[in-house]
């Protein structure tokens, strides 16, 4: 079993910046798939940020050039740096990692999400 942790998150006036973590725990052999999603009061989740293995990354539109993903191999964590943040970023933010562990299983776990609120 695979236990995700994100934190980061908070109140922050627009044009501020907020660095969300999520370090993941278990009996991880192999990382190849970390995300962030967001989900907003009445709207579906939506992916923000991807990074595979390796540093391949993919990002919303909305968030291109404010927003970067990366993470950090030997502590099976993954960071979103989000700048120049805007009323309309607001949401709860969820971490996403895949891979597979040291009995061959393959894994999907999910954050338990932390809210981010872009306001004056």
């Amino acid at each position: 079993q695979v236990q995700l942790v994100d934190t980061g998150g908070g109140l922050v006036q627009p044009g501020g910046s907020l660095r969300l973590s999520c370090a993941a725990s278990g009996s991880i052999f192999n990382i190849n798939f970390m995300g962030w999603y967001r989900q907003a009061p009445g709207k579906e989740r939506e992916l923000v940020a991807t990074i595979h293995s390796g540093t391949s990354t993919n990002y919303a539109d909305s968030v291109k050039g404010r927003f970067t993903i990366s993470r950090d191999n030997a502590r099976n964590t993954v960071y979103l740096q989000m700048n120049s943040l805007k009323p309309e970023d607001t949401a709860v933010y969820y971490c996403n990692v895949r891979g597979s562990t040291h009995w061959g299983r393959g894994f999907d776990s999910w954050g338990q999400g932390t809210q981010v609120t872009v306001s004056t």
